[in-house]
């Protein structure tokens, strides 16, 4: 879960540094890129939300049983 979760920093970077330069400087590749960029932040954020998911219940039953 810690490398999804530093998977998911990076590419927030990526995107924050992309659609700066496109709402700033009008630049068309970097509007691509920033696009590209959100569509892996949302894959990204469903495996974390899957790992969680998985990473809670593991807690449950520790605790539980």
């Amino acid at each position: 879960m810690k490398t999804t979760v530093e998977q998911i920093n990076a590419q927030i970077e990526v995107f924050v540094k992309n659609s700066e330069a496109q709402l700033n400087k009008g630049n068309k590749a970097a509007g691509t890129r920033a696009r590209k960029a959100a569509l892996e932040l949302s894959k990204l954020m469903k495996e974390f939300r899957k790992k969680s998911v998985e990473f809670s219940k593991k807690l449950l039953k520790k605790i539980w049983f």
